[in-house]
């Protein structure tokens, strides 16, 4: 499904839908602390009821499966919920997956102990979407948004990458990260109290292969570049990580969490 929002990429369309196999293949890369820091917070855990906001390939669902909680990953592509499911389904997990928009996602009152957010939460209508979570939240329930990015000005390889991202999606508003707490937008706190948030260091390890894939999974590249646009990027990215980068490496990236308890 195609996706336009002028705040985002200053309106350039993009479809996570044609980036779904690199997705899958390469956007599990999320280190085992990212998912502790979850577990510490006793959240996603056994016994709970989880929903997955834009769930993608349900790498948080798949990846948290382990700890017992009984999830339900939703996302706006039909490829991407094609691509969780077969993958869930490879690893023999019990979840359930839906294929659509947040804003049409409609489950009965407190019907979820946590609902999380990965990677995804900018992408939603706030105003309309924070009631409607928090009705389906039980009381004292938590919507978890969590995030992940490299640190361009800190990481030589990501650095450099980036700034050819740019130069075919020169208005990619996924660029120039730094470390900060992820933002709640104002319509959502009038629905949730903020009682947690946390930021930290990662370094992601990657093969040349592996972070090439990772890049061309990104916004600014696989799901919005023209098929023409795509194969003169990928062989300019391959020279370019030939000349700077060694078979093996790691990349500089910083997580957030933002935990807020619903008012019920």
């Amino acid at each position: 499904m195609e996706i336009k929002d002028k705040n985002i990429d200053a309106g350039k369309a993009f479809d996570w839908g044609r980036a779904s196999e690199d997705y899958a293949k390469f956007r599990d890369i999320y280190p085992k602390e990212f998912y502790k820091k979850i577990i510490d917070r006793g959240l996603c855990a056994e016994g709970q009821s989880v929903l997955d906001l834009g769930t993608g390939t349900g790498v948080l669902p798949r990846n948290m499966y382990c700890y017992g909680a009984k999830w339900i990953g939703a996302d706006i592509s039909e490829n991407q919920i094609s691509q969780a499911r077969i993958l869930s389904e490879n690893a023999q997990m019990n979840i359930e997956y839906i294929a659509l928009p947040t804003e049409e996602i409609s489950f009965s009152d407190n019907s979820f102990d946590v609902i999380t957010a990965c990677q995804c939460f900018w992408y939603f209508d706030h105003k309309k979407v924070a009631p409607n979570l928090a009705r389906m939240l039980k009381k004292d329930g938590r919507l978890l948004v969590l995030y992940m990015a490299w640190l361009p000005f800190e990481d030589e390889i990501a650095g450099a990458s980036e700034e050819l991202i740019l130069k075919y999606s020169p208005n990619w508003t996924g660029a120039r990260e730094t470390r900060k707490p992820i933002h709640i937008p104002d319509e959502v706190l009038e629905y949730f109290e903020p009682i947690y948030h946390e930021e930290y260091d990662l370094k992601v390890p990657f093969t040349k292969e592996a972070w090439h894939g990772r890049v061309r999974a990104s916004r600014g590249i696989g799901a919005s570049l023209s098929d023409d646009e795509l194969k003169a990027w990928d062989k300019e990215h391959r020279e370019l990580l030939d000349r700077i980068a060694p078979d093996e490496f790691e990349v500089l990236h910083y997580a957030a969490l933002a935990e807020l308890r619903v008012k019920k």
